[in-house]
């Protein structure tokens, strides 16, 4: 038991260090910080000029709809490469599997774009 908690030790330490690194650190914000607000540093900013609209305004839905097929799309080829490195060494069954992984996507792929999800109007 004894073996046991000495390797977890280090992670302990650091623990401990990252939370009281933390907590300093807040606090020093708390204790250092100049709290004279004026109403042009808390005035809303964007792109060098003030805001001409609701924050809360409603998007549509494309913006939505290609940022979450870039996601997926994205994150999919990403299992390409660990498989891509090991290339040599795996078997014919990772293979196969690899490539109904690839028709799948090619399938959705293939979907979105007859679909017209792809299409900005």
């Amino acid at each position: 038991m004894e073996d046991m908690l000495r390797e977890y030790l280090p992670i302990l330490v650091f623990l401990a260090i990252a939370i009281g690194l933390g907590l300093v650190l807040i606090l020093a914000a708390v204790v250092i910080a100049v709290r004279r607000p004026d109403p042009e540093k808390v005035s809303a900013y964007e792109c060098g000029f003030n805001a001409f609209d609701d924050a809360r305004m409603k998007f549509d839905v494309r913006f939505y709809l290609v940022s979450i097929l870039f996601i997926i799309f994205d994150l999919e080829i990403a299992f390409l490469f660990p498989w891509a490195v090991a290339f040599q060494d795996i078997s014919m069954t990772a293979f196969w599997s690899m490539m109904v992984f690839l028709g799948v996507l090619t399938i959705g792929f293939a979907y979105e774009w007859k679909k017209g999800a792809l299409e900005w109007e």
